[in-house]
């Protein structure tokens, strides 16, 4: 899929968006004054939640107004599997972001904020809001510059607690940490169900939350011979699982 791709809230109807739609307000003006596309480019309107069709630019309109006619009819990308959790731990100023785009640009379907004993940032009251608020931004512009019509889902921040409890419902739980004996490019991986992987902050992972998540059946894995910041390791390892398990094939 090549062609740019642009948000909508509904395609007006259940099964056709209609011989044309019109693209407005923040999106129509990316679309226009920033994309600059002009009649006859090709367009990809989709929901974020894996619902989209594709169209022509019948007219671009003044600054923030484009139409977009000869629309296929409504499709659903199905969701892949296995799927894909991060649960990441909040990192030194904007890395969070940093994380959440290239995790959204390799194809992670969920990611989970993870407030670690070890993490100097801490998310509470209007500033956690904020924060959580830029991350969600985030993985929706990279969902569209990636080309994805089924953006990766950002959840509320987690718990040390909550995080073991994610990790015991998974068909594959690992937590990235240095005193991992085995080699993540080598786990045995299911071919579907759920996988969820642990970056821990730059302070590392705990001995306690360590505990915690070896009694939800999450193993230490490592990815390799160098040490990744946290802000990396999550996309690098996503990546490899991706490779692994033929959804990138």
């Amino acid at each position: 899929m090549t062609a740019p791709v642009f948000v909508v809230d509904q395609f007006g109807g259940p099964d056709r968006s209609g011989p044309e739609f019109v693209l407005d307000g923040p999106e129509g003006r990316h679309a226009v004054s920033v994309k600059r596309l002009r009649p006859g480019e090709r367009v990809v309107l989709t929901d974020g939640r894996g619902r989209w069709t594709e169209g022509v630019v019948k007219a671009a309109e003044g600054k923030d107004r484009l139409v977009v006619t000869d629309l296929d009819p409504v499709r659903e990308e199905p969701p892949a599997g296995p799927r894909i959790t991060v649960v990441q731990a909040l990192p030194k100023g904007d890395r969070g972001e940093l994380a959440v785009e290239t995790m959204t640009e390799v194809g992670v379907d969920a990611i989970v904020p993870w407030q670690a004993s070890r993490c100097i940032t801490q998310w509470k009251g209007e500033r956690g809001l904020k924060a959580l608020g830029k991350w969600r931004a985030t993985a929706r512009e990279a969902g569209k510059q990636s080309r994805r019509v089924r953006f990766p889902e950002v959840a509320d921040a987690a718990t040390t607690r909550q995080v073991g409890a994610l990790l015991a419902g998974a068909d594959f739980a690992a937590v990235l940490h240095e005193s991992g004996e085995a080699r993540l490019a080598t786990a045995e991986l299911p071919a579907e169900g759920e996988i969820v992987l642990v970056v821990g902050p730059e302070g590392g992972v705990s001995p306690e939350e360590l505990a915690l998540f070896a009694e939800a059946g999450a193993r230490p894995y490592v990815l390799g011979p160098t040490v990744l910041r946290t802000s990396t390791a999550g996309t690098a390892a996503a990546a490899l699982l991706l490779g692994r398990t033929g959804r990138w094939s």
